[in-house]
C-alpha cells in the first residue's frame, strides 16, 4: 500500500462541509467529557486519599496532564486536518498497517461505548419512568434509531443538537455545583477525621481515576476536515474545551467535600446523590438522576458521530468498505452512521458490549500512546511540513505526556490482563481480516 497523500486537502473533495467553528469544538470537547464519570470518580478518589487538598490537586494535576496531551495532539490535528482523528495521525507516521489497526480498534471502542451509553439512557429513563423497567434495550435502540435520524439531517443539524445540549448539561452541572455550595453550610456537620499522609500506590490509582474521568478531550480531533479554520479552531476549542473541564471538575469535588467528610465521600459509589439527598431529601437523588440523563444524549451523538468519521476515513483511504466513504448533499457520511449504528444495536441486544467496554480502556490507551509517539516521529521525519500549531514546550512536554501515556498502557495490562489479551486478539482479528481482503482484492 501506498503512503497516505497530503491531508490537507480541502473538504469539499470528500464531501464534508467545512462549517464548524470553536463553539462546536467546544460542545464536542465537553459534551463527550463531562457526564457520569465526574459524578462516581470522586468516591474512588476519596477511597486512596484522605486528605481533601491533595485530592483537589490530584484533580488539578490530572486536568493539566490532559491539558499536555491536548496541546501535544493539537500539532497534530492542524498538521494534519482530516476526518478520523488517531487513526490519520497513526497512518502518516507508520504506515498503513499500523494506521488500519488503530482505525479499526478506536471504532471498536467507540461502537461499544454506543452501547454503553444508549443502555445507560435506557437504564435512567426507567428510573424516572418506573413503567419502563422491562423495555430499556428497547429505548437504548430507539435513541440510537433517532440519532441515525439526526445524522441524516446533515452536519448543521447534528452540529447545533451537540452545541445545545452541551450547554444544557453545561448549566445543569453548575447548577447543582452551586446549589451544594450554597446549602452546605447550613447542613454539614461531624469533626473530621485527622488526614493520612497518602501512599505512592494509592496517589498513583487516584490519579489513574482521575485521568480516566478526562477522557473525551480529544474528540474535536475527529472534525479538522470539517471545521471552516481548524489552524486556529482547534488550538482554542482543545484548550479551552479541557480548561473548562478542568474547573468544573474542581468544582464538583469542592461541593462534595463540602457536604461529605472524606471518609463518607470514599464509601459512596455515587458521591453526588448522597450529597443530593443530604441537601434535598428523597427528591434530590431523582435530580442527580434527571442530571445524569441530560449528560447522556450530547455524549451519544459526539460518540455517534466520531465513530462514523473512523469509518469515512478508513473507507476513503481504501482499508474497509469504500461506501462508508459516502456523503450526502448535507454533509453526513451516512452509510458509515448506518454500519455504526447496526453494529451498535448488535451489541446491545447481544449483551457483548459489555465485554468489549472492558476492553475498550486498553484500546484507548494503546492508541492513545502510539498517537504521542507519532508526534516525536513525524516532527524528526517531517520537521519542513507546515505546523500552524507547536506543541508547548516541546520536546520535554511530548516526553511527560508520552511517558505517562506508556505508564498508564502498563497499568492496564498488569491490572486486567484477560481484557488486555482480548484486545490484542481483536487488533490480530482486524489484521487478519485486512490481510485477507488484500489477497482478494
Amino acid at each position: 500500500m501506498s503512503a497516505p497523500a497530503s491531508a490537507r486537502a480541502p473538504a469539499a473533495a470528500s464531501g464534508l462541509r467545512r462549517i464548524l467553528g470553536v463553539g462546536f469544538g467546544l460542545a464536542v470537547i465537553v459534551g463527550s467529557t463531562l457526564g457520569i464519570g465526574i459524578l462516581r470518580a470522586p468516591g474512588l478518589v476519596a477511597g486512596q486519599i484522605s486528605n481533601p487538598s491533595v485530592i483537589l490537586a490530584l484533580w488539578l494535576v490530572g486536568g493539566l496532564y490532559t491539558l499536555l496531551g491536548a496541546v501535544c495532539l493539537a500539532e497534530l490535528g492542524t498538521m494534519l486536518p482530516a476526518a478520523g482523528g488517531y487513526y490519520v495521525y497513526a497512518r502518516r507516521a507508520f504506515g498503513d498497517w499500523v494506521g488500519f489497526a488503530v482505525g479499526w480498534t478506536d471504532w471498536l471502542t467507540y461502537g461499544a461505548v454506543l452501547g454503553y451509553v444508549s443502555i445507560a439512557i435506557g437504564e435512567f429513563t426507567a428510573v424516572l419512568v418506573p413503567s419502563l423497567g422491562g423495555f430499556v434495550k428497547v429505548v437504548a435502540v430507539a435513541a440510537l434509531v433517532g440519532l441515525v435520524a439526526l445524522q441524516a439531517a446533515g452536519i448543521r443539524v447534528s452540529a447545533r443538537f451537540q452545541e445545545v445540549t452541551t450547554a444544557v448539561k453545561f448549566a445543569a452541572f453548575l447548577s447543582v455545583v452551586v446549589a451544594a455550595l450554597l446549602l452546605a453550610p447550613a447542613v454539614s456537620s461531624g469533626t473530621a477525621s485527622p488526614a493520612l499522609a497518602p501512599s505512592l500506590v494509592g496517589i498513583v490509582v487516584a490519579l489513574q481515576s482521575v485521568v480516566i474521568t478526562y477522557g473525551g478531550w480529544q474528540s474535536a480531533l475527529y472534525f479538522t476536515e470539517e471545521d471552516r479554520d481548524p489552524d486556529r479552531n482547534l488550538p482554542r476549542s482543545m484548550i479551552a474545551g479541557v480548561a473548562s473541564v478542568i474547573v468544573v471538575y474542581l468544582l464538583v469535588n469542592l461541593a462534595l467535600l463540602s457536604v461529605l467528610p472524606v471518609p463518607d465521600l470514599a464509601r459512596s459509589t455515587l458521591p453526588a446523590a448522597d450529597v443530593a439527598q443530604i441537601l434535598m431529601g428523597d427528591r434530590g437523588r431523582q435530580i442527580i438522576t434527571v442530571l445524569s440523563l441530560v449528560s447522556l444524549p450530547p455524549l451519544l451523538n459526539a460518540i455517534m458521530m466520531i465513530g462514523t468519521r473512523i469509518l469515512f476515513a478508513l473507507g476513503r483511504d481504501g482499508l474497509l468498505w469504500k461506501r462508508t466513504a459516502d456523503v450526502t448533499a448535507g454533509g453526513a457520511p451516512l452509510t458509515a452512521t448506518v454500519v455504526t449504528t447496526a453494529v451498535a444495536i448488535a451489541l446491545i441486544v447481544s449483551g457483548t458490549f459489555q465485554k468489549l467496554v472492558a476492553i475498550a480502556s486498553f484500546f484507548l490507551v494503546l492508541n492513545y500512546s502510539i498517537c504521542c509517539l507519532a508526534l516525536v516521529v513525524l516532527r524528526r521525519r517531517e520537521p519542513d511540513r507546515p505546523r500552524p500549531f507547536r506543541a508547548w514546550g516541546y520536546p520535554w512536554s511530548a516526553a511527560i505526556v508520552l511517558a505517562g501515556a506508556a505508564a498508564f498502557l502498563l497499568g492496564t495490562a498488569v491490572g486486567d490482563p484477560v481484557n488486555a489479551a482480548a484486545a490484542l486478539a481483536l487488533t490480530a482479528a482486524g489484521l487478519a481480516g485486512r490481510f485477507v481482503a488484500d489477497r482478494w482484492s
